[in-house]
């Protein structure tokens, strides 16, 4: 076909010009972008420029009669306009001026103007009258490739227990009788046990490998089983297995791990109590020592002092109880003894009492109970006595002095229970964005031209904002945890204080993120997501109870404060609250510096999509918060209120203070990671889903940084189109991504994913 209206020059640029004006999206800084590509584009006649310049003004906009020229030539081409494709519109462009007899190029300058000015199929699919072949997404990346990546150095594993979940015993279905559930929850344990994955953590000499991270791995894989089968899989293998081997000695090891990881001996792990919750140092179930009779008595001493919520109360036949432990009179503060519960017969033990605790909002294939001890006696020897022993001669010894560090030592010990369960959150969000961005690809909805198909709700911009970031979000807090894991498990690092503060601050904003995002699904799915098929209502009400398990969230964000506070070194109580000062003071005695008024209100490309603008922001945010809050308790104590109360006065500062750290601690390791990505493809990939990740944030904490100045008004509206941008790039690839979870395809069983 011959074009002799307009010459190649233009022609190529007229799809672009026809989007803009029909729909009129020029602002003047976008009219900039434009003229900018125009006159960066050396293949481009003078003469062509000149025209296509006088486009763009705004005043003297192309007139109706041009855009009928426009909008004639584009139907007459019979081209066909791809969605899917990574840039449509410059593909588009591409084909047009092949169909009028010219040479076919790919002008990158047209592609960096769809690409700045955001434009999307949904801006322009009403304005083309011709066939439009639809497409869900781009093959430009690999999944199989991302997903390699995140499995770093155990695909070998990974993959292998996958497959193993195609097994039909782990085909989920909806339950609604909770004893059928927890029966076939149970035996699903039992499968996995009898194929090593419960002992994989262990010791080879009993039964597993020595591998906590493919542990994990495993834990959170569970997840797209189904979260009963995680949570109980955790609790036997994890909790109490992990109370045994990282509490216990060798004793302990040898009489009851290799049971615990073939679930022969099923545990649970009786730490919280009914009145007490998240006060661990404060339980008050008893375990008293009798040098008589070389003994030690299991109490309960009030109502609500009962052990609470415990996971495989029904199943067990042991647990590990934590209590105060009373030698000679003396309480030697919280220590783990193992208690059986059950006999051979599965009969309650003399002076146990448990309850169940009946229905939950989900979990329901876990049978958590209530336990009530009433003057039980255990050896001496199921003290589990790593830190902590009482001698034959009837006395207490720790080779760790002080209490609190002796406490906080044992607690350490079980932080992997903490990164397991942030994991096992992570998989839960995954789900649900899986179901949810597949559900897109496919539903559609409203257009206002009767020609063409409705629009996919995966092309609406507000339905990639309500899902791209989480999806990003998702992979930086994947890279997140395997490191803190990896960490957790290093044999080399002796003081786990510093991993549990990391841990604590991390489990608390990973298991928020995820249940926004779940719910978030749920609304994208509309009345599809409320529908218990599809899976994300069962995922909604079992990762709910992820915010409070392993430590609720509020707490845990206030524990993280104060370990920065710290500085992961002093103890955090009252009594050492003045070095804690002492410390901060000098970390900060230069003060924050003032922020260069032109940095306020930097908005180019190349600045806000900069890792140093992300980390600077983050750390000051950090910093800041770290000076203000110990300044503010410091006047308090000056004041003479007792530092307890002047902690609660700025109870909300440290919990703003913990979440902006572990936020900083997430992005700092994804960028660390993602640098050493060795395929340049796949690492501009994950770079752009940290810069997602970091605008998402910051945009979402603009009230804090334009308040203290950090940003300007016109950079927090820069951001914000930053991030609608970044979201409308990665439409194309967004099943890719999804995909990229690695989530096996006989787990993703909702009818609206497939």
């Amino acid at each position: 076909m011959k074009n002799t209206i307009y010459p190649f020059g233009t022609l190529q640029y007229i799809p672009i010009f026809y989007v803009i004006w029909s729909d009129d999206l020029l602002s003047v800084s976008e009219t900039n972008v434009v003229i900018n590509a125009l006159n960066q584009d050396e293949l481009l006649p003078e003469e062509d420029k000149i025209v296509l310049k006088e486009w763009l003004d705004r005043k003297n906009p192309p007139s109706d009669s041009e855009l009928k020229k426009w909008k004639q030539l584009i139907s007459s081409s019979k081209v066909k306009l791809i969605e899917s494709e990574t840039y449509p519109l410059t593909s588009f462009s591409k084909k047009l001026v092949v169909a009028y007899g010219y040479e076919s190029i790919l002008n990158e300058n047209i592609k960096q103007i769809e690409i700045n000015l955001g434009i999307q199929p949904n801006h322009y699919n009403h304005l083309f009258d011709v066939e439009i072949v639809h497409k869900k997404t781009s093959n430009y990346y690999n999944s199989l490739e991302i997903d390699t990546i995140l499995k770093a150095d155990h695909s070998k594993e990974i993959d292998s227990f996958r497959k193993f979940l195609s097994d039909p015993i782990f085909q989920w279905d909806i339950q609604r009788d909770k004893e059928k559930f927890r029966e076939k929850v149970l035996s699903q344990v039992k499968i996995l046990a009898n194929k090593g994955y419960g002992a994989m953590a262990y010791p080879k000499e009993y039964g597993g490998t020595g591998n906590m991270p493919v542990y994990a791995s495993i834990f959170e894989n569970l997840i797209y089983v189904d979260a009963s089968l995680t949570v109980k899989f955790g609790v036997q293998f994890g909790l109490f297995g992990g109370s045994v081997q990282k509490l216990g000695t060798k004793q302990h090891h040898d009489t009851y791990l290799s049971d615990t990881g073939k679930a022969k001996l099923l545990g649970c792990f009786a730490m919280t109590e009914t009145g007490h919750g998240s006060n661990v140092r404060g339980v008050k179930t008893t375990a008293t020592y009798d040098k008589k009779t070389d003994t030690i008595t299991i109490h309960t001493p009030g109502k609500n002092d009962n052990k609470e919520y415990i996971g495989n109360a029904l199943h067990s036949t042991m647990a590990s109880v934590f209590a105060q432990l009373i030698v000679n009179g003396k309480n030697e503060g919280v220590h783990a003894i193992l208690v059986p519960i059950r006999n051979e017969k599965h009969q309650l033990m003399k002076g146990v009492s448990i309850e169940d605790n009946g229905y939950k909002l989900g979990l329901n294939g876990v049978d958590n109970g209530k336990i009530w001890f009433n003057q039980v006696k255990v050896p001496r020897e199921n003290l589990l006595n790593k830190y902590g022993s009482i001698t034959k001669d009837g006395n207490y010894y720790s080779d760790i002095k002080n209490p609190s560090k002796r406490f906080f030592t044992m607690l350490g010990t079980l932080v992997g229970g903490r990164i397991c369960v942030a994991k096992g959150a992570i998989s839960g969000a995954k789900l649900s964005l899986a179901i949810a961005v597949k559900h897109a690809l496919q539903r559609r909805q409203f257009n206002d031209n009767i020609k063409i198909q409705e629009d996919l709700l995966m092309d609406y911009p507000s339905h990639q904002l309500r899902l791209t970031p989480e999806i990003a979000s998702s992979y930086v807090y994947h890279v997140t945890m395997d490191h803190m894991m990896k960490l957790y498990s290093d044999e080399t690092i002796t003081d786990k204080r510093k991993i549990e503060t990391q841990a604590a601050g991390l489990k608390a904003i990973i298991t928020d993120f995820a249940n926004d995002t779940i719910q978030e699904c749920r609304e994208a799915c509309g009345g599809k997501g409320y529908l218990i098929e599809n899976r994300i209502a069962d995922l909604k009400g079992d990762v709910d109870i992820f915010t409070t398990f392993e430590g609720d969230n509020t707490v845990l964000l206030q524990l993280a404060a104060k370990g920065i506070l710290a500085d992961f070194k002093t103890e955090f109580n009252s009594a050492g609250f003045s070095s804690v000062l002492r410390l901060v003071g000098a970390q900060i005695s230069d003060k924050l510096a003032t922020i260069n008024p032109l940095y306020i209100n930097k908005v180019d490309k190349d600045h806000l999509y900069n890792p140093k603008f992300h980390k600077h922001a983050f750390n000051y945010r950090t910093r800041r918060l770290t000076y203000t809050l110990a300044m503010r308790i410091r006047d308090y104590i000056k004041k003479g209120v007792p530092s307890y109360q002047a902690f609660l006065k700025v109870q909300t500062h440290l919990l703003a203070l913990g979440k902006a750290y572990s936020i900083e601690l997430a992005y700092e390791t994804f960028t660390n990671f993602t640098d050493n990505i060795s395929d340049e493809k796949n690492r501009l990939l994950f770079q752009k889903l940290g810069t997602l990740y970091a605008l998402h944030e910051i945009r979402k904490d603009t009230g804090w940084y334009l308040e203290q100045g950090y940003i300007g008004g016109t950079k927090s509206k820069a951001i914000r189109q930053r991030v609608e941008r970044l979201c409308t790039e990665l439409r194309p690839h967004i099943e890719v991504l999804v995909d990229g979870f690695g989530i096996p395809e006989h787990c993703i069983t909702a009818p609206i994913a497939n």
